[in-house]
């Protein structure tokens, strides 16, 4: 018999959103690890706001909002705000009930200073790895380093002259005529007036110029976790530089690897690592010039296994210029696409982390 397409607006549900969300949702294992992370965060909150005044939105509540907006691929807090309106698993991730009301989508603007000045990114990064470390999840023997290009949110008709920010086309200001042919534009002359940060950058001959950042990323091999991410001004020497830090930073004084592309095979940074006690295992460059590390250093059986194993960021990569939307960045300045990649770094290493719990044995 054929069911009739009655369509009745109901005024109670008696099921709340706990028992609406399935047991095995990815979601669930990753919420139980973020309220843990949230509460051993709670001092760094608390010195974040003022002892008098109206109760503001919840940080947690805005991180966790930030975290479905990394996870779900989400373009922008306005569309943000309309999937948290409708959206049962959202409501139920973010902390709400189905009564309370949605947020503006200005309060991500204003919040956002006030996260940048306490590096909440950065304290919730380092707190995903020490929850990734109690779990033994971690390597601390054998790393990867890399870097990627991520697009500025500027055109390459931002890029002017310093000093010289007037519009050539008085008829339309907003987005004037420029002919730069034949015009030499480097960054030590021009600027972006709309991200003064990005830096006119190609990675590889042949590729074209864009007004980027660089992304970097030090990885270790066991599992593939991200264990420490910035981002820099694009150069050519910056993919090196940030290496070099990212290695210095490595709590302990016992031998470890890294492994890296054939960018990193320069005798420069071969010397570095060695007096941080790291051994190279970068990709050898024989093509243009003569390669850095030797037999000594191949001959190894631990070398071919570095060279497998580092691969493995370039995942990382592409996830987070797939799903976490930082293909081109949707922020302007060093300071907040650092914090963005940071925190997607963060998201990702949740996600990963989650795979690995929930692996049959």
């Amino acid at each position: 018999m054929r069911g009739t397409d009655e369509q009745q607006e109901w005024m109670f549900s008696y099921i709340s959103a706990e028992k609406r969300v399935p047991k095995d949702h990815p979601l669930r294992a990753i919420r139980t690890m973020v309220d843990v992370i949230f509460k051993e965060m709670s001092p760094q909150f608390e010195s974040l706001y003022s002892k008098t005044g109206r109760p503001s939105i919840a940080p947690e509540k805005l991180l966790r909002t930030l975290l479905l907006q990394v996870l779900y691929t989400i373009r922008s807090e306005r569309l943000l705000m309309e999937q948290l309106d409708y959206n049962m698993l959202f409501r139920w991730f973010v902390g709400l009930s189905m009564d309370d009301k949605i947020w503006d989508a200005t309060v991500f603007s204003k919040n956002r200073e006030r996260l940048l000045e306490g590096d909440i990114a950065k304290v919730f990064f380092e707190r995903v790895l020490c929850h990734a470390r109690a779990q033994h999840l971690l390597s601390d023997e054998h790393f990867t380093v890399d870097g990627t290009l991520i697009e500025a949110w500027a055109g390459q008709k931002s890029f002017k002259k310093k000093g010289n920010k007037s519009s050539n086309s008085p008829d339309d200001p907003g987005n004037p005529a420029v002919d730069f042919k034949g015009e030499k534009r480097t960054n030590a002359t021009h600027e972006s007036t709309t991200d003064p940060d990005a830096r006119l950058y190609k990675k590889a001959k042949g590729q074209e110029s864009k007004l980027c950042y660089l992304g970097h990323l030090l990885m270790e091999n066991r599992n593939g976790l991200a264990v420490n991410a910035r981002i820099t001004k694009a150069s050519g020497k910056a993919e090196r530089q940030a290496a070099a830090d990212m290695l210095g930073q490595l709590p302990g004084k016992s031998r470890i690897t890294v492994a890296g592309d054939k960018a990193y095979d320069t005798k420069e940074f071969v010397q570095q690592t060695r007096s941080l006690n790291v051994t190279p295992h970068v990709a050898q460059n024989n093509k243009s010039r003569a390669s850095a590390i030797d037999d000594r250093t191949t001959r190894h059986q631990g070398y071919a296994v570095s060279q497998r194993k580092r691969k493995r960021v370039e995942e990382i990569f592409g996830w987070l210029k797939t799903v976490a939307f930082l293909r081109k960045t949707r922020h302007r300045g060093t300071a907040r696409v650092g914090w963005m990649f940071t925190f997607g770094v963060a998201a990702y290493n949740l996600v990963r982390m989650r795979n690995m719990m929930e692996a049959p044995a």
